[in-house]
């Protein structure tokens, strides 16, 4: 796919603020974080993806004769202001969460940090790309852990709304633990594996099931999985599979993965009577696959109800999470630099406690269980806190301060999981390939524990503030209540 011009992708008030920022003489550096209020799906989780679609767009982010010859045309930009536009380029720093990291609300995943016309622009685009794939991958990671093991192939392409749904809803799927794809496309631009079998259609253009499963079981030796569900999935569809498998065997062919796929009926039923009949007719070793219109829950009842299924095809309900359609991500400015290049902190309060911001230059530590790896809490702080983990570390809830953890020193390690991105407008950070990314999305689903993991009412992991933050958040509400 061309990269292709994204910078007109955003809301016509950042351009009418920018516009006013330029008439004022207003363009300090600013401090804007993206982060979310809670996880979708009520899980106990969510996974980070996108950060490479977000790094091209930055790269590629400048106006061209096209673009400002439109925005003349609105009738409400000068030219002043338009000819300021023909020159931009993105001059700042970005910090981000890697793709693949296990993330929490309320704490920045990404934090920019550029002058206040720059960072004004790149809101709407960070945000529609940041939501969409950390949506899909969250949504794909609680069908993978309901699916215990199982491969999980994204089936959604057709389903998606619209081709970048589809294919970057592919992308953040293979990050969230699916082990491939229908989309050939995703295939070829993120080298990720792709699979499918064959339509209904295939069976329905030949005289007869058997003769379309023989056809397709001959092009297809080394990768055979017939649709059983055609006419009679226990009557015809298993029989003439089997029959097909028993043939090819007499005839020397050895299939290296084979076995049929289950469209519609009930899943459980279906697939527990036809394991029996394989396994009858000598083909233990055939996988029984599974579609239509699966997701977690699903997928977590045909588990307690003994289905015999290995291999899982899921599409419209994790292209779209059909059930939380939203990640919620937002992006709030937390500081602004003064003429000493010190960051003043900025808050956004709400009658709603979740709504008010967490002001400052901040950076996240994560904290570990030193035994076990397990992710006790994140800590967000000022940037250039430091920690001794040799030092108890008391830890107490930002709302509830009556909650307090101490952590004895020595028993914890932690990490610092914001790392640079661009610096004065330059990447200084090389994504990783998909497939390293998910790899890497598995390990950090390990130093999970298994309470915050489950599907429903998981544990809530805690992201706490540091003493000093906590302090300077306190001290500005205090000062806007006094004034109110």
């Amino acid at each position: 796919m061309s990269r292709r011009d994204l910078t007109l992708l955003t809301d016509l008030y950042e351009l009418t603020m920018m516009q006013g920022y330029y008439e004022q003489g207003q363009n300090e550096t600013v401090i804007f974080d993206v982060f979310f209020r809670q996880n979708p799906c009520n899980n106990g989780y969510s996974v980070c993806a996108g950060l490479d679609q977000v790094i091209d767009y930055i790269k590629n982010l400048n106006f061209t004769y096209d673009d400002v010859d439109y925005l003349r045309s609105l009738g409400i930009f000068s030219e002043d202001f338009l000819h300021y536009l023909s020159g931009f380029h993105f001059s700042g720093d970005i910090y981000a969460i890697p793709e693949g990291t296990v993330i929490f609300p309320k704490e920045p995943l990404l934090k920019v940090v550029a002058p206040i016309m720059e960072a004004q622009l790149v809101e709407t685009a960070i945000l529609n790309i940041i939501n969409h794939q950390s949506l899909i991958a969250t949504k794909t990671s609680r069908i993978v852990f309901a699916a215990n093991g199982d491969g999980i192939m994204e089936f959604g392409l057709r389903r998606a709304q619209g081709p970048d749904a589809g294919l970057y809803g592919a992308r953040a799927a293979m990050i969230g633990g699916c082990v491939g794809t229908s989309n050939v496309l995703a295939g070829q631009l993120f080298d990720v594996p792709v699979m499918g079998t064959h339509a209904h259609s295939w069976i329905m253009s030949f005289k007869d099931e058997y003769s379309a499963f023989r056809a397709y079981a001959e092009m297809y030796p080394d990768n055979c999985t017939l649709l059983v569900d055609t006419y009679d999935t226990l009557k015809s569809g298993v029989p003439n599979a089997i029959r097909v498998f028993k043939e090819m065997k007499e005839e020397g062919v050895h299939f290296k993965k084979y076995g049929i796929r289950l469209d519609s009926g009930d899943l459980a039923y279906l697939s527990k009577e036809a394991r029996k009949m394989l396994d009858t007719a000598g083909f233990s070793d055939a996988t029984i696959t599974a579609s239509n219109d699966l997701d977690e829950y699903l997928l977590h009842d045909l588990k307690m109800q003994g289905a015999a299924i290995n291999s899982w095809g899921v599409g419209t309900n994790l292209i779209t999470s059909k059930d939380c359609p939203s990640f919620g991500g937002v992006y709030k400015l937390a500081a602004i630099q003064n003429e000493d290049g010190e960051f003043i902190p900025k808050i956004k309060i709400s009658e709603n406690t979740e709504k008010i911001t967490n002001p400052g230059n901040k950076t996240i530590y994560r904290i570990y269980d030193k035994t076990t790896g397990k992710v006790k809490a994140d800590l967000i702080c000022f940037v250039g806190e430091t920690y001794d983990t040799n030092e108890d570390l008391l830890l107490f809830d930002p709302i509830e301060t009556w909650k307090k953890t101490k952590l004895p020193g020595g028993s914890y390690t932690m990490r610092e999981i914001l790392v640079p991105v661009f610096k004065n407008g330059e990447c200084v950070y090389k994504s990783p390939s998909v497939k390293e990314i998910a790899a890497y999305c598995r390990q950090e689903k390990k130093t999970l524990w298994e309470e915050t993991k489950r599907l429903f009412y998981p544990h809530r992991v805690y992201v706490d503030l540091s003493q000093k933050l906590y302090e300077v958040k306190k001290s500005l509400l205090d000062q806007i209540s006094a004034t109110n």
